[in-house]
């Protein structure tokens, strides 16, 4: 990972990439959003699925939780395959384990068997942080921040609209049902990706061993991916605050809201979406830095006005709306700085970076659990508080370090 295999590899990349094409770059979003839904499908149907196996909601939290969790699992040991394995075939071979995941999901028994079943949902579905790297190895160097920001555009859209299907369909056809739709979906994203996406030689030849260790020594050697991975943890902790949880305040007085109508706050988030290529090219041309103050930044104000407001519904769809702006706008400027530090690396900084940040969601879910059994909305407030709050401290070091 020295300077000159970084040049080779940009010399290579320059030369023998194939173009980056506005419908592949959309194929490529549409990509991230299909697989990106799985690990989201299960917000809205908890209380369902408390239903069918009659546990409370803190049980059914832990849904949730393990599903993060398990997707960190992934992105550490599986999302580093994508520096030593082309893509392509990468790709392919997750959206068909994950189909036979989601399989398991839809057929559980029992609360263990689904709660085991969405570990492995999570560890399967990293197909997303195989797409974006990709992503990045096409693009040009004075369009990536713009192209990270279509593909996360696409990621949102699916974290989003994930939601919202999943709520509507569950509530109309069961919950079962959804993850049979999800397992259909991903048989044809494999199926889509296997006769679309170029096929490109990977450039390092390593063993696996040799890979996680270099993922530590890429946390080592690199200041700035440490510092936004805090971040980004901290930042995406706080947003799982809120899905975790709404599905249970939203069954509550004043609202007593059934998963269908929990489902259309995400379309309240798909707003959200419309700012990454907007946020990523201000990071282009502003630099990364900036965007992500005025995220944290958005992100405060989304939770003051969603606690001060708990029980006026127009207050709660403006909190969601400005926390999903909030979150999507640090998280492009986040990814397009770190992409640039090693490029032969793209797979491995990726993996250090969506681990860090799915700890945090899954921190995020766990703690928002605990704290709604025990507090209700204003414990899940405060919860996300403190991780806008860490991701906050930890960007104004960043700041003063790097100047």
């Amino acid at each position: 990972m020295d300077s000159q295999e970084n040049t080779q590899a940009l010399h290579t990349k320059s030369k023998k990439n194939p173009h980056l094409t506005r419908t592949l770059t959309i194929l490529l979003a549409v990509g991230s959003a299909i697989s990106v839904a799985n690990i989201y499908y299960c917000q809205p149907l908890l209380v369902l699925m408390g239903k069918t196996f009659h546990e409370t909601s803190t049980q059914m939290g832990y849904v949730a939780t393990l599903t993060q969790l398990g997707y960190a699992g992934g992105l550490l040991l599986l999302t580093p395959l994508g520096d030593i394995w082309p893509k392509r075939m990468l790709i392919v071979i997750l959206s068909i384990f994950t189909a036979i995941a989601l399989s398991a999901v839809a057929t559980a028994q029992t609360p263990a068997w689904l709660e085991i079943a969405s570990f492995c949902v999570g560890v399967i579905t990293i197909v997303p942080q195989i797409i974006i790297p990709l992503a990045v190895d096409l693009a040009d160097e004075e369009t990536r921040g713009e192209v990270v920001g279509i593909v996360m555009g696409g990621l949102l859209l699916g974290v989003l609209g994930a939601r919202t299907v999943s709520g509507a369909i569950g509530q109309l056809l069961g919950w079962r049902s959804v993850y049979v739709m999800a397992a259909v979906l991903m048989v044809g994203l494999a199926i889509t990706m296997l006769f679309t996406l170029p096929h490109l030689v990977a450039k390092n030849k390593i063993s696996y061993g040799e890979l996680l260790i270099s993922l530590v020594k890429l946390l080592r050697d690199q200041p700035l991916l440490r510092q936004s991975s805090l971040i980004g943890g901290s930042m995406f902790g706080a947003f799982s605050v809120l899905w975790t949880v709404l599905a249970f305040r939203l069954a509550q007085g004043p609202y007593h809201y059934g998963s269908a109508v929990v489902g259309l706050f995400g379309l309240v988030g798909v707003a959200g979406a419309l700012i990454a290529p907007v946020a990523g090219r201000i990071a282009d041309k502003r630099g990364p830095s900036f965007m992500i103050g005025i995220g944290i930044s958005i992100t405060f104000i989304s939770y003051v006005i969603m606690l001060f407001g708990d029980g006026v519904l127009l207050l709660l769809i403006l909190g969601v709306l400005l926390l999903d702006f909030g979150v999507q706008a640090s998280q492009i400027s986040n990814q397009a700085r770190i992409y640039s530090l090693v490029p032969t690396a793209r797979s491995r900084i990726n993996s250090v970076y969506m681990v860090a940040y799915f700890i945090g969601g899954s921190l995020g879910s766990f703690l928002a659990t605990l704290t709604f059994g025990l507090w209700q909305w204003m414990g899940a407030c405060m919860t996300a508080f403190a991780f806008v709050c860490l991701a906050g401290i930890t960007h104004l070091y960043t700041i003063r370090a790097r100047s």
